[in-house]
């Protein structure tokens, strides 16, 4: 039986809001699990990127989400909410893409109020997109699945930041009436007082998006908004998009360094978060706790090598799922 709390459950024990990264594998999912992040979300940028090798411009079709999805939450132990962008047409298409991907492992799904790629910051009409909230709500009742209502509006506009906020309250209130949790998002709010906008407004709970940093007169950066301050406007969870560029600043850091050194010295030397001196990343997805666990089956003695070499350990200081979650 597995150990995995429901995203609900965790929001409830939770004692205030807290950071969610943003991943888009599920090598990414696993650093984020490693840390001690309790929830993690799909990015569908991210996930674009990585999977297609394109920008977020609508390419990913729901048959690739769902993949996506299913690859990563099987293979975790936290719940993974995932972006479903419009929803991949209408009130029909919705309710399809949110009963498959709550069956392919989302802990929720992250809907959204404009219904092109190309003019993501046009905004449906109010009934359109409350038709495909009532879609999903359908779809996702009796499962463990929760709704997110996001919102494209422009909280630079008083009257569309007006209209999202209504629109989410509305949302929320949909879910309410049937007994369902429904949790409001606008995507473009970057600071304080856009949050604190959006708390008169709307008084469920809320997620704050893709939170942010700011220089200050000191030339230090400090956190736009934080997570104390985000609690007491009933903001339950704040989402972050780092892990992507900090891989690929890693990545390009070893790159830069193995290309000009024409060896490989400075990526064995060089491990600031695990200690780990090698080449590999095999360590940190635990191969002997597989070895491990198919020796309880065989009762033999087999070890996970790599061509031969020995495997490092798990390194020390990281959460350390049971493997079983991971299959």
């Amino acid at each position: 039986m597995s150990s995995k709390k429901t995203l609900k459950q965790i929001l409830d024990e939770s004692r205030g809001c807290f950071l969610v990264p943003c991943v888009y594998d599920c090598a990414s999912n696993h650093a984020v699990e490693m840390c001690g992040f309790p929830v993690s979300l799909l990015s569908g940028g991210e996930t674009s990127i990585a999977m297609n090798g394109v920008i977020d411009y609508g390419f990913t079709g729901l048959t690739d989400l769902e993949w996506v999805v299913s690859r990563v939450s099987q293979t975790s132990s936290i719940p993974l909410i995932a972006d479903i962008e419009d929803g991949f047409g209408g009130p029909l298409a919705v309710y399809r893409s949110a009963r498959r991907l709550s069956k392919a492992g989302a802990a929720a799904i992250q809907l959204e109020d404009s219904a092109d790629m190309e003019e993501s910051t046009r905004l449906l009409p109010r009934e359109k997109y409350l038709a495909k909230v009532r879609a999903a709500l359908d779809a996702l009742e009796g499962t463990d699945c929760l709704l997110i209502a996001r919102s494209n509006a422009d909280p630079f506009d008083p009257e569309e930041m007006q209209e999202g906020c209504e629109r989410l309250q509305e949302a929320i209130d949909l879910g309410a009436s049937r007994g369902q949790y429904v949790i409001a998002m606008m995507v473009a709010i970057i600071n304080l007082e856009q949050a604190k906008e959006m708390a008169k407004r709307v008084t469920g709970p809320k997620i704050f998006a893709d939170v942010r940093a700011e220089k200050g007169p000191d030339g230090k950066y400090r956190p736009s908004v934080t997570m104390e301050e985000l609690t007491e406007l009933g903001f339950v969870m704040c989402s972050t998009h780092y892990t992507l560029k900090a891989a690929m600043e890693g990545m390009l850091e070893h790159g830069l360094q193995n290309f000009k050194n024409q060896d490989v010295t400075y990526t064995f030397s060089t491990a600031p978060a695990t200690g780990m001196e090698s080449f590999s990343a095999s360590g940190m997805f635990d191969p002997q706790a597989y070895m491990k666990l198919e020796n309880r089956y065989t009762s033999g003695d087999k070890e996970y090598t790599i061509v031969g070499h020995k495997v490092e350990d798990y390194p020390e200081g990281f959460v350390r799922p049971d493997v079983k979650e991971r299959l």
